[in-house]
């Protein structure tokens, strides 16, 4: 569930004369057999009956099946998250978050109580996404699924997803949870006050207020137990462990160990001097973490437990999912960040397009040679620190840049 915080709706131009172009006509045909829209569209009803989709869903739905070419370079223009963690977090974990989830917490007492009974889930981690996908209900979206849905299953670049999809906004749909009408949500087609892709919406949606619709976009329970089922069910979180925790790094630490791939017993991070972020010892027990480092050896650190993975399957943007992890944790009680002793140094976007293109050169997998720091990124400026023999805390220094540029 990506954060796309949807923008306002753009009025496009007729169908008609969208799909008469050329440039269109040839991304249909690369993976359509070269079906025009309306044939497309006759093709995905024919499927969603055969999925068990009613013909009067379907008749409901049809005068909102319609193309957008808007939609599709919205999703082909797409950035992911650029900002270092400090930057984001402060942003999107900010202190009125933390008040008005607790806040929450409180006013939804019942329907928290049994959503962690049935499912396992704290109500700090359930209103951190709460919080993060659409401050909590304000930002839902403004465009209608049906169109977004039906323009992204046409494209070419995500076809046989989106047209899954559309399919699972029908069966919502026949099921009575929403009309086609109230389908509302963001450009990606996502609904919800915590921005469920349909499949999510149709699979783990459940009905907490008792009167019989799934409503994720207008009812708080609702909300509350769906995103637990979603969580426990869909993303296996491990009832009453653990998901995030601040600490201490000692500056002798085997920097190659910190990697969410790596995994340590605490008692062992504790042999290697890591502390809690007081200053505590850590707890002597084998409960397995991982050293995360967002922004290197010199900025915040934690360990994350084997529940951090719901974080990253959620979204996998270890920006974002360590923002919602460090906002569940504060909401939990849990201390402010600590500041960095010093500012931590950053190449500058420019400098990161060149590292990723000689990271490149060199035979590594980046990703996108974008300036952004995504995970592959990160793997291969750790192998380049190993090479060098330098801290190998992924996170990309002058130094390694300068030591690149001379091609040793």
């Amino acid at each position: 569930m990506p954060i796309n915080l949807p923008g306002k709706f753009a009025i496009g131009i007729a169908a008609a004369v969208i799909l008469s172009s050329p440039a269109l006509a040839q991304r249909g045909a690369s993976c359509h057999d070269g079906m025009s829209f309306p044939q497309f569209l006759a093709s995905l009803k024919q499927d969603a009956a055969k999925a068990g989709v009613s013909q009067h869903a379907i008749a409901a739905a049809s005068p909102y099946l319609v193309y957008d070419q808007g939609i599709v370079n919205r999703d082909r223009g797409q950035r992911v998250f650029g900002q270092i963690f400090t930057v984001f977090a402060g942003r999107m974990a900010s202190e009125s978050r933390r008040v008005r989830g607790q806040r929450l917490i409180k006013k939804y007492a019942r329907a928290f109580a049994r959503a962690e009974n049935e499912y396992g889930v704290p109500p700090a981690v359930i209103t951190a996404f709460w919080a993060l996908e659409s401050d909590f209900g304000a930002v839902q979206g403004k465009l209608p699924t049906l169109r977004s849905l039906v323009s992204l299953a046409y494209d070419c670049r995500r076809a046989q997803m989106f047209h899954d999809e559309t399919i699972a906004a029908l069966k919502i749909i026949d099921r009575g949870d929403l009309t086609p009408a109230r389908m509302i949500g963001s450009w990606a087609g996502e609904l919800g006050q915590t921005q469920f892709l349909p499949r999510h919406y149709l699979d783990y949606a459940v009905d907490y207020d008792g009167d019989g619709h799934r409503d994720l976009l207008r009812s708080a329970p609702d909300v509350i137990g769906s995103t637990a089922n979603y969580l426990a069910t869909g993303l296996k979180w491990r009832r009453g462990e653990p998901w995030l925790q601040e600490v201490q790094v000692p500056p002798n630490l085997p920097w190659q160990e910190s990697d969410l791939a790596i995994r340590h017993p605490r008692a062992k991070w504790a042999k290697w001097g890591v502390t809690l972020a007081s200053g505590r010892p850590l707890p002597n027990d084998n409960l397995p973490a991982s050293l995360l480092l967002p922004m290197g050896r010199h900025g915040p650190a934690f360990l994350a437990y084997p529940n951090f993975a719901a974080y990253t399957e959620w979204n996998n943007s270890l920006i974002y999912s360590t923002t919602a992890a460090y906002l569940a944790t504060r909401i939990a009680g849990a201390a402010p960040m600590r500041k960095p002793s010093h500012p931590v140094a950053q190449l500058s976007h420019n400098e990161l397009r060149e590292l990723q293109r000689l990271l490149a050169k060199r035979g590594h997998d980046v990703g996108k040679i974008d300036g952004i720091l995504g995970q592959k990124s990160r793997i291969a400026v750790k192998a380049m620190q190993l090479k060098y023999g330098l801290p190998a805390d992924a996170w990309p220094t002058a130094d390694l840049l300068a030591r690149l540029r001379a091609g040793g």
